[in-house]
Formats: C-alpha cells, sequence, structure tokens
C-alpha cells in the first residue's frame, strides 16, 4: 500500500527547509522493515508505521 497521493503532497521534512518528501519503496532501505518517505533535499528517511508517517527527526535515519 502506497501513502495516497494527495496527503504526499501536503507533508514535508520537518527539519528547518521544510523540503517535499518521496516515497521510498520497501526494502531499499538498510535497518528499515517495511516502508519510508525520504526529504528530498536532506535525504533523511522517515518509517511509516502502521501506516502512519513518523515525521519525527529524532526517529529519521541517515542514508548510508
Amino acid at each position: 500500500m502506497t501513502v495516497d497521493a494527495e496527503l504526499l503532497k501536503l507533508l514535508a521534512c520537518p527539519d528547518a527547509h521544510h523540503a517535499p518528501l518521496r516515497e521510498v519503496a520497501e526494502g531499499t532501505v538498510s535497518g528499515l522493515d517495511g516502508r519510508a518517505l525520504q526529504c528530498i533535499e536532506c535525504e533523511l528517511i522517515f518509517p511509516i508505521r502502521d501506516g502512519i508517517p513518523v515525521l519525527l527527526l529524532d526517529e529519521a535515519l541517515r542514508p548510508s
């Protein structure tokens, strides 16, 4: 299941630049089970848990 396109348009990185996010396919992020969203500017990766994007900087993963 993917993130609704309209919702994805509204979501932004919680960091100071508030850049848009893109969906990352399941299994493409090392150390993460499931789907995620990635900032197009800083490339932080935010997990999606139980269908809810977790947009907390403390929960974000750095790309490897």
